[in-house]
């Protein structure tokens, strides 16, 4: 590894992806004029910050477990933009990583909000890990800059994917998997007592092969406490919940009461994304989208002309339900996704022999055991237009009453 000025290291070139300029809140944060001035003209684009990590920061403190050493921290290409911070590509050892990169520069009030919010990140990461949540690697600070490191996720997000198939729909089995992905993922936060309030295709990204999805982003994300008044304007207008709005415009830094419901809701719309890759509430502005499925009841199509089968429309409507306790949780998403899972033909299976395997597969217990409530069903979905159908569909429906 050669050096460029004191504390300032740069990798060999072929250890890297072609040549980037240094991002300017590096600069910024103490690299050298001399060393951006070097990165502009084409050198290897990595380049270490000496500051970053030596000052823990008033009230806050890292663990020492999860400390990044600056001395091997790099930067990189910038690769995207989260909840109150960019987002580039990097090294930490010889592992490539994701940065997301904070700065502390405005108003004491703008500074107070971004350390605490850095803060609440860094310490929801560290109490949960699951195969579909982003993997935490640890995180630095010092007084002009904040830094969250995490695995990165080659694959890109799931929005770039859609878009890159449209007109084309998923298969119907990949997109019941993303969405499996998704909802295990949101079990484990809510299993925690952690909202994310920010799920939306932007926040799932796929692995380098595409067949896994991971949540992202818990800039956002907060411990739940029923007792507590948390701000209600959150997250993304077209995948917010309408429970977060109020009859008059909110103010900046009102309050309002909500709970983890507010994820099953932004699910539903990035489930009905994944089934129809169409872009929900098409024609409207995000405000546009957030109104109407506030004020005016709208939700997506689902109308003949989306092909979508009575399970998942059922599904659809009862995460979208008004009212939030009609929702289910996700534990009972997830059984429902597995149920209507199992109906689908196997790539690796003719027809008749699905049709052998799905008659000989016993249902669970705890499924068989929960009688099916019309009434809750109805609730959920809002009519029983399909109620005659919905009755005929046996476990599936059952699921909705598990794991209450």
């Amino acid at each position: 590894m050669n050096s460029v000025g004191e504390g300032v290291h740069l990798p060999r070139r072929d250890n890297i992806r072609g040549a980037q300029v240094l991002p300017e809140s590096l600069r910024d944060a103490g690299v050298r004029d001399d060393v951006y001035a070097t990165q502009m003209g084409g050198s290897p684009n990595f380049v270490h910050s000496p500051t970053l990590g030596q000052s823990p920061g008033r009230d806050f403190r890292i663990d020492e477990r999860w400390l990044i050493d600056p001395k091997l921290l790099f930067v990189g290409p910038r690769i995207g933009e989260g909840s109150h911070g960019k987002v580039y590509e990097g090294k930490y050892h010889d592992q490539s990583v994701a940065l997301k990169l904070v700065q502390t520069s405005g108003t004491p009030e703008e500074v107070a909000k971004r350390e605490s919010r850095f803060a609440r990140e860094v310490s929801l990461l560290t109490r949960v890990q699951h195969k579909n949540l982003v993997k935490f690697i640890g995180a630095c600070r010092e007084p002009s800059l904040m830094v969250v490191v995490t695995e990165l996720l080659q694959g890109g997000s799931l929005r770039k994917y859609l878009m890159r198939l449209r007109p084309k729909q998923l298969d119907r089995r990949l997109a019941i998997k993303f969405a499996l992905d998704i909802s295990e993922a949101m079990d484990c936060l809510h299993s925690h007592s952690i909202i994310h309030r920010d799920l939306k295709p932007d926040n799932l990204l796929l692995t380098a092969d595409q067949k896994t999805v991971k949540l992202v982003d818990f800039g956002l994300a907060r411990e739940e406490a029923l007792t507590e008044m948390m701000t209600a304007e959150t997250g993304t207008y077209r995948w917010m919940a309408p429970e977060l709005y109020s009859t008059v415009t909110l103010r900046n830094g009102e309050k309002k009461h909500y709970n983890h419901k507010v994820d099953v809701y932004s699910f539903s719309i990035v489930l009905w994304e994944l089934l129809t890759n169409r872009m929900p509430f098409e024609g409207m502005s995000n405000l546009q989208a957030a109104y109407a499925a506030a004020f005016k009841g709208t939700r997506p199509n689902l109308s003949k002309e989306v092909n979508l089968p009575e399970e998942l429309i059922f599904l659809l409507q009862s995460c979208w339900a008004e009212d939030p306790n009609a929702r289910p949780n996700f534990a009972q998403v997830v059984c429902m996704l597995n149920s209507y899972l199992s109906t689908l033909p196997s790539p690796d299976l003719s027809a008749p022999e699905m049709q052998i395997v799905s008659r000989s597969m016993p249902v669970p217990r705890e499924i068989s055991s929960i009688k099916y409530s019309k009434e809750k069903v109805q609730s959920a979905s809002g009519d029983d237009t399909n109620m005659a159908t919905m009755n005929s569909k046996g476990a599936f429906f059952e699921c909705f009453g598990h794991c209450t």
